[in-house]
């Protein structure tokens, strides 16, 4: 593999996503850490823009922090394909050698980026939960659990640039929206041939909730072995309903078959970031706590004091589960 001179890359950029005109919030979540990274390195934060008809959305990146766009817009971009996605954002990566490249750790950022790393021949560390700069060495410290989520692994990639990672959803904070902000909208000119793809949308197929989705609520009520059975989780149910929250789980209650995949919270499950978190007969291993801990209010219910739940928890309820969520939602309705 060819040596690489580090000094000719220079900045931090965001791959942003957008699906049928819309930003993913993962993106401006980055943008907020990416303005502290690119602050400490004394660069500037870019923000990279796909799809078509999607102008109006450059300017949004940069109210939320970036200093520029690279606006590719086409109309092969219209749908998501993670082939020509990722030769177009190779090519840009070539044409500008930026230090750091982030996109998120959703279905799409999963798709692509990997493609994007090999095409750069640079490292890739997928799911973060932190990043740290090292600013003698200009290094990223992207930090993500290991091991099961026993312990948390910093990983640099020292001899490669760009420094590429996914970042987990509801991870990090997202800076206020500043209306006031200005910014450059740059167009790129970058080859765009959708038909070396070797897949095509036919059809795309919305999905619709029945139920409210765990990753954008403001309330969670979770449920976990300490339920005892399967039926139990009715009364996590009415409490999230009395509340207009959502229904959340840890993996053993998955596991169990008491609850869908759906609603798994933790490492292996969905990261959430909600004003209240319910944690109801969770004893809190730190799989679980690496999907929940940056709520804003954590309250915790188990008959286990020494629960590890209760280290993380703003309040915590010692006592039966069965006897408290009960008692809590009839109070909660009658106001």
């Amino acid at each position: 593999m060819a040596e690489i001179n580090k000094l000719d890359y220079k900045g931090v950029w965001i791959v942003a996503e957008q699906r049928r005109g819309i930003l993913h919030k993962v993106s401006f979540e980055l943008l907020g850490k990416g303005r502290e990274i690119a602050d400490a390195l004394k660069c500037e934060l870019a923000a990279v823009l796909l799809g078509y008809n999607i102008e109006n959305l450059a300017m949004e990146l940069i109210k939320y922090g970036a200093d520029k766009v690279y606006l590719i817009d086409h109309p092969d971009l219209k749908d998501f394909n993670d082939e020509i996605y990722s030769s177009a954002i190779a090519d840009l990566a070539n044409m500008y050698k930026p230090e750091i490249m982030w996109t998120g750790a959703t279905a799409i950022g999963r798709a692509f980026f990997p493609r994007v790393a090999i095409k750069l021949n640079a490292g890739l560390t997928a799911d973060c939960t932190g990043f740290e700069i090292d600013l003698n060495e200009r290094n990223l410290f992207q930090i993500r659990p290991a091991f099961g989520g026993n312990l948390m692994a910093k990983i640099i990639t020292p001899e490669r640039r760009p420094q590429m990672s996914t970042a987990r959803y509801k991870v990090f904070k997202a800076l206020q929206k500043d209306e006031s902000r200005k910014g450059e909208i740059i167009k790129p000119q970058i080859m765009i041939d959708s038909s070396k793809a070797r897949a095509k949308m036919l059809e795309f197929i919305e999905e619709v909730e029945t139920t409210v989705n765990i990753t954008e609520a403001d309330i969670i009520v979770s449920g976990g072995r300490g339920l005892g059975c399967p039926e139990n989780f009715k009364m996590i149910r009415e409490l999230a309903e009395v509340l207009g929250g959502a229904v959340g789980a840890s993996r053993a209650a998955v596991d169990s078959g008491w609850i869908p995949y759906s609603h798994q919270v933790g490492q292996t499950g969905k990261t959430v970031s909600p004003k209240v978190y319910i944690a109801c007969g969770i004893s809190g291993a730190i799989q679980h706590l690496a999907g929940m801990q940056s709520s804003d209010i954590i309250i915790a219910i188990n008959k286990d004091k020494e629960a590890p739940i209760f280290s993380v928890a703003s309040f915590g309820i010692v006592g039966d589960v069965c006897e408290i969520v009960p008692a809590l939602t009839e109070r909660i309705k009658k106001g």
